[in-house]
C-alpha cells in the first residue's frame, strides 16, 4: 500500500506554479522600455476626460493682479 503523503509529494511541483519565468534579455529590455508608458485603454480614457475636464476649467479662469 502507498503512502498518500508521498503521492502528494510527487504532484507538488506539477501543482505549485514556478515564481520565475525565463525571458530573453531582448525581451527584457523591451519589457522596462515599455514600463514608462501607459497603454491600457481604460486608463487613457479616464486621462483623455480628464484633460477635457481641465480645458473647460481653465476657460473659466481668471486671473487678476492686486
Amino acid at each position: 500500500m502507498t503512502d498518500d503523503n508521498s503521492v502528494d509529494k510527487s504532484f507538488e511541483n506539477e501543482v505549485t506554479p514556478s515564481p520565475m519565468v525565463q525571458i530573453s534579455l531582448k525581451e527584457y529590455d523591451k519589457l522596462k522600455e515599455k514600463q514608462h508608458f501607459i497603454t491600457d485603454k481604460a486608463l487613457i480614457d479616464i486621462i483623455d476626460n480628464m484633460e477635457r475636464l481641465l480645458r473647460a476649467l481653465r476657460k473659466h479662469i481668471v486671473r487678476t493682479d492686486i
